[in-house]
């Protein structure tokens, strides 16, 4: 074991720092992540809501047409996407809110595991809710003149307009699920660093 300077190496491949120096990064990759989560929880509830509660009645030849956002199954997959999301960052910001206040540092490799498997699900679904919401928002925004598809924002301006919101928040939503998936790839693979030390200490 090295105490003279800062990494040890224990028996099980993690690496072990005699300073505060692990402490101390673990604690702001820790912060990182509950405010990346916080922002991923507040805004996917926020898009699924904006989504989800919009709806436009419109009198089309003596007959009102309502447009809601189950008319259209990209924006059914986008709230339910999004719901996910938020609940599953719910979960795991009381998990860094817990750790926070109790100090500890990852060091189990199947819990890392496990949350960098759901931060990958997590951000590959959200990012295709994201692109099969906004194709269909491009049709129903310019239409599809060659399929004869009207552009049906030009009669229900307030519903596209309200799904736009929606969209945009769902993009932050994925952008920063892409970033807290980076994050906990890091904190997973922080743990083989010992790996290496151990066997130069074997020659």
């Amino acid at each position: 074991m090295n105490t003279g300077g800062i990494l040890g190496v224990s028996p099980g491949n993690v690496p072990v720092y005699h300073g505060t120096n692990l402490k101390v990064i673990d604690r702001r990759v820790r912060i990182a992540e509950m405010v990346l989560r916080c922002v991923i929880c507040g805004l996917g509830v926020l898009a699924a809501a904006l989504v989800g509660s919009d709806t436009q009645v419109k009198l089309i030849f003596s007959v009102q047409k309502e447009a809601k956002f189950t008319d259209m199954k990209a924006l059914m997959f986008l709230v339910i996407a999004n719901g996910i999301v938020a609940a599953y960052s719910l979960i795991h910001g009381f998990r860094c809110v817990v750790s926070l206040i109790r100090g500890s540092v990852l060091f189990s490799k199947p819990l890392a595991w496990a949350i960098f498997s759901g931060d990958q699900v997590m951000a590959y679904l959200t990012l295709a809710a994201v692109a099969a919401a906004a194709q269909s928002a491009v049709f129903a925004k310019f239409g599809q003149p060659e399929l004869q598809w009207m552009q049906i924002c030009n009669m229900y301006g307030k519903f596209c307009t309200q799904v736009g919101e929606g969209i945009a928040s769902a993009l932050i939503v994925s952008l920063s699920m892409v970033s807290l998936s980076c994050l906990s790839a890091f904190n997973l693979f922080r743990l083989y660093g010992g790996t290496k030390e151990k066997n130069n200490e074997r020659w």
